[in-house]
């Protein structure tokens, strides 16, 4: 059996966008997600684990894709994709849930 690919999921402080989306693909079969923020004051700050865990990250912004390559490169790092959603949502917000759906799932 082939292992699922593993996604991480990554915005500003990991309080809506990127919390949003693991909580809606936690129990999606075709993948393994994990969200994390690239803020000091996130919920979750991302690690080095997360990077050397992850087969793909992805990011709300293009500028969070700058972040990580810059603390992070030191590291071999998996592709990273921008999502394009702005930070202008709430958490489990439905246009939010729709748009990380649609967008996510491209990667399959």
């Amino acid at each position: 059996m082939q292992e699922r690919p593993k996604f991480l999921v990554v915005c500003g402080k990991n309080k809506k966008r990127s919390r949003t989306a693991e909580s809606i693909f936690k129990n999606d079969d075709r993948f393994a997600i994990r969200s994390v923020g690239v803020s000091p004051k996130s919920n979750r700050k991302i690690t080095e684990k997360d990077i050397e865990w992850a087969d793909l990250i992805l990011v709300m912004e293009n500028d969070l894709k700058q972040k990580i390559k810059k603390i992070y490169s030191h590291l071999e790092i998996p592709e990273i994709e921008v999502l394009n959603i702005p930070d202008e949502y709430e958490f489990m917000d439905e246009e939010l849930i729709g748009l990380l759906i649609e967008k996510i799932s491209s990667f399959l």
